[in-house]
């Protein structure tokens, strides 16, 4: 594990405005910054960032945390490279986790990403060369500056021509990164031989591998790069880097099946399409996408290969889906796909198709009637039946109950009977209350001293932490917020640097710091007078010890009244309980 002291030393050092603008505009609001939130689609900002505390938070969907959350959250990363990212940008190294190595080097100690990067550069230098490969892209439709906006390149023909890039052509690195394949009797040729080559980019702007074409006939027309340890095709998804902006304005993604098809796009003016690599459609790929986008077209060719690919995505897509947004299958003309069209009938034409586009509720329908005859009731048990496992995976509350209610319909039945076959088991409330935001928690003593240690670390050495000892389990003390005043106190003795989101990320206490975060983000600006806070933190810290000294009277109340009641073993322990607290509190 990265060392706790590293992750504050490290936020201290970054400045969560920073990192957010990275990847979202924000515009300054009072002390504060905003922005359409990134991680659901709104037209009225509630994005937003706060540099005097350091997180962000948004006021529509939820959405909170510090830079490492923002950068995980956006780009998909796991913690520990959304870590060395932030580190990367200021300068700093983040301890080698022992016995890890970390990602994107060799045994050897070279670095995958700057190998890839080198060749990516040899790739593009080459092109400047290649009349025949120019040539291609122009037939294409391509311009030198989608050209450059993808990193186009070429890969000469010939067997080892990386050596000119690469002159320690045998080192270890250039077959782990997949770019020159070993052969049995130890020889050496380059993978990408007189093809196009399209660099595979991850979310943070890393080559991780390539895709080539060829430029004439030739198998595999498309070539992609061997699964490395930066490389799997099952996750990554081409363009997505590229079209991060256009698909968060468009609050789409289009998902196509060729690289050709996404570059073709972006030249007409539509930059929110992607493509998968080789593969199906993969549940991975749906969670990504959905992150960033409100709606997911699957744009295909209308034969039957298609067709199946697209069933094949629906399949992958079940467990993924969300109430709100939403997924749907366009099928192009026979004989057309994505880069044909657009150049053939341009922009307007294809986004119009695109609102032809079938939503996934209705091709599931569709498909899986087609495969039976419904005028027979043998026809409609088939159809539910088959129905039932893909029905089963999905998540979404709404839509699964909506999907019942059209199956239930189609085979003539109710839903209520389907659900019953099915084995499902809706749990709802009889009188389901609306839900209260997070700051509407009773503000009790316990929390208000949590609010002001939180404004000001420095409190901390103004109290004494033997006053709580008498709280636990007394009356009207909540346990987590206790339990929180407590370790923060704990925590601010050691550092008052401390970035306290952070530091409870994945805690049971997570939850309740989010709540008194967005507290303190919502209080005016005149809350955090620096001449009123102590004063404030003195006075509330007093009401608790009160409040504890109350809740322990009435407790020994309760104690005497039903003392007649216990065993001696009982008598003798509430007897140490009634003992005169170290507070004075108790009298």
């Amino acid at each position: 594990m990265i060392p706790q002291s590293f992750i504050q030393d490290l936020l201290n050092r970054v400045d969560i405005v920073g990192v957010v603008e990275r990847y979202v505009p924000l515009k300054r609001a009072g002390a504060n910054f905003v922005a359409c939130c990134p991680f659901h689609s709104e037209k009225t900002p509630s994005f937003t960032v706060s540099q005097a505390k350091q997180f962000y938070h948004c006021f529509g969907c939820g959405a909170h945390g510090t830079a490492v959350g923002f950068v995980m959250e956006y780009t998909g990363a796991g913690f520990v490279e959304a870590v060395k990212d932030l580190a990367q940008s200021v300068g700093m190294q983040v301890p080698e986790i022992k016995g890890e190595r970390p990602r994107g080097k060799t045994e050897e100690g070279d670095d995958l990403y700057a190998v890839l990067l080198k060749a990516a550069q040899y790739y593009r230098q080459q092109l400047k060369n290649a009349p025949r490969a120019i040539a291609y892209l122009k037939h294409r439709g391509l311009s030198g500056e989608i050209a450059k906006h993808f990193g186009i390149g070429y890969a000469p023909d010939g067997w080892q021509n990386l050596q000119a890039a690469f002159p320690d052509y045998h080192a270890k690195a250039l077959v782990a990164a997949g770019l020159v394949i070993q052969g049995d009797e130890g020889k050496r040729y380059d993978r990408f031989r007189d093809r196009i080559m399209f660099p595979i980019v991850d979310q943070r702007g890393h080559i991780i591998g390539f895709g080539g074409r060829v430029l004439d006939q030739g198998e595999p027309k498309y070539l992609n790069s061997p699964e490395t340890p930066l490389f799997e095709k099952g996750r990554e998804l081409y363009g997505l880097y590229q079209g991060r902006r256009a698909i968060r304005d468009a609050g789409r993604v289009i998902v196509v099946e060729g690289y050709m098809d996404v570059v073709a796009l972006a030249q007409s003016g539509i930059g929110y399409a992607v493509a998968t690599l080789g593969t199906a459609t993969t549940p991975a790929h749906v969670q990504k996408l959905l992150r960033q986008s409100e709606e997911i077209v699957f744009c295909f060719d209308g034969d039957d290969a298609g067709r199946r690919a697209a069933w094949r995505a629906l399949e992958n897509s079940l467990e993924q889906l969300v109430d709100g947004k939403q997924l749907a299958f366009l099928f192009l003309p026979q004989g057309e796909d994505p880069d044909t069209y657009v150049r053939k009938l341009g922009k307007d034409a294809f986004e119009k198709l695109l609102g032809d586009a079938l939503p996934l509720s209705q091709f599931l329908l569709r498909e899986l009637s087609s495969r039976v005859d419904l005028n027979t009731h043998e026809g409609r048990a088939r159809l539910l039946q088959d129905a039932k496992p893909l029905v089963a995976q999905i998540k979404a509350r709404f839509l699964g109950r909506m999907i019942r209610q059209n199956l239930a319909q189609i085979a003539g039945i109710t839903v209520q009977d389907l659900d019953r076959e099915y084995g499902v088991r809706e749990s709802r409330p009889a009188h389901p209350a609306p839900p209260r935001a997070a700051s509407a928690r009773v503000r009790t003593p316990v929390r208000k001293a949590i609010e002001l240690l939180m404004l000001r670390p420095d409190l901390y050495c103004l109290v004494d932490r033997n006053d709580l000892v008498a709280a636990r389990g007394a009356p009207k003390i909540k346990p987590d917020e206790l339990a929180l005043l407590e370790a923060l106190l704990e925590v601010f003795a050691e550092s008052t640097t401390t970035k306290i989101g952070e530091y409870f990320r994945g805690s049971d206490l997570e939850k309740l710091v989010r709540e008194i975060e967005v507290t303190l983000l919502s209080l005016p600006e005149a809350s955090f007078l620096e001449d009123e806070i102590k004063e404030q933190f003195l006075h509330d810290w007093e009401n608790l010890k009160l409040a504890i000294g109350e809740g322990l009277r009435v407790m020994r109340r309760k104690i005497l009244q039903e003392k007649q009641n216990l065993s001696p073993e009982e008598q003798s322990e509430y007897k140490a309980l009634l003992q005169p607290q170290r507070t004075g509190l108790v009298k």
